[in-house]
């Protein structure tokens, strides 16, 4: 698979990379431990370098998961983790967000024994903390790659005046928010000026959470996504039609929508570096399949068409989740 750069600090990376959060809280069934390690080992196998993990995802369990799934290929990879919640020591609902100083420095400790690596490879501030200034939280990674803890600094969902205020302090390799054809508001304002500082984007979500797979018409009682807006009622049967006409367009490029879908992203730049998650090794083949695409302007107009960017219905998410969200 073709590498990439994040940022301008040297970081390099697979063209895909894997969010690794499904193997340990997903839409469904949680995997076993045995096949999330076979996710893992299967990916290596494809030439994934780049994978995604954090502290809050279990909580804790993922990155625990993750550093047993690629001990043994550790100086192949870039394992990507995250500050910046307020979780309970006994593994409960977070209560908030916390990016104080030294509850940076104490997830990064904690966050290194549990991946049982001796630094972090990128290091993302989860979801901005209104209640501490972000140069603290730049100054303070920039601490922490001076002792050697982590390699580089990265910001999740934040805002194009906070991340241009950060990359001041020290610089910003990747920044990780959502995008795909079901979320394109990163286009407005945030791209440009990640492309304008020479920092990398790192889109999660891709496939829009799994709509733009097909193989999701209505989330099961025990799925979150039945929370999300763009999920329910008319909203959801207006984006179905548009599903409709993609997955049609997708048929006539020998392609599956998944494929379709990070192949326009792909195509996007190549500074977008996308993270599908998954827990199924056939899942995860079909997704790298993506990096095999080659799309004609003519095919990126015909894709925006089918599912254009103003047409998409509902918020993303429900009002809990927009609240930790910075504009």
């Amino acid at each position: 698979m073709e590498s990439r750069a994040l940022g301008t600090q040297g970081l390099k990376v697979s063209a895909i990379g894997l969010g690794c959060m499904n193997l340990s809280l997903t839409y469904g069934t949680k995997p076993t431990e045995e096949a999330a390690l076979a996710v893992l080992a299967r990916a290596v196998e494809l030439g994934v370098t780049f994978f995604d993990t954090a502290e809050v995802y279990g909580p804790f369990s993922n990155e625990k998961l993750v550093g047993q799934g690629l001990r043994r290929v550790r100086d192949r990879v870039v394992i990507a983790t995250k500050f910046g919640f307020a979780v309970p020591a006994d593994g409960g609902r977070p209560t908030g967000v916390d990016s104080r100083p030294e509850h940076i420095r104490e997830v990064c400790d904690a966050s290194l024994q549990r991946l049982g690596i001796e630094t972090i490879d990128l290091f993302y501030q989860h979801r901005v903390d209104p209640k501490v200034p972000i140069e603290d939280v730049a100054g303070t990674v920039g601490d922490l790659v001076r002792q050697g803890k982590v390699r580089y600094f990265g910001l999740s969902e934040a805002g194009a005046a906070n991340i241009e205020r950060a990359h001041c302090v020290h610089p910003v390799s990747a920044v990780q928010s959502e995008y795909s054809l079901w979320w394109r508001a990163v286009e407005q304002a945030v791209l440009p000026l990640c492309r304008k500082l020479g920092i990398g984007f790192v889109p999660y979500s891709p496939l829009g959470r799994g709509f733009l797979t097909g193989s999701v018409a209505a989330p099961s009682e025990r799925d979150f996504r039945r929370n999300m807006p763009r999920w329910q009622g008319e909203a959801l049967e207006s984006n179905l039609k548009l599903l409709a006409a993609f997955t049609a367009l997708a048929a006539t490029k020998n392609a599956t929508p998944a494929q379709l879908a990070l192949a326009w992203l792909l195509h996007q730049g190549q500074d977008i570096v996308p993270i599908p998650g998954t827990s199924k090794a056939h899942r995860l083949d079909e997704n790298i399949g993506a990096t095999a695409i080659r799309l004609s302007p003519d095919d990126i107009a015909a894709i925006e068409k089918a599912m254009p960017a103003d047409a998409v219905q509902g918020e993303r998410y429900d009002a809990a989740g927009r609240a930790l969200l910075d504009s």
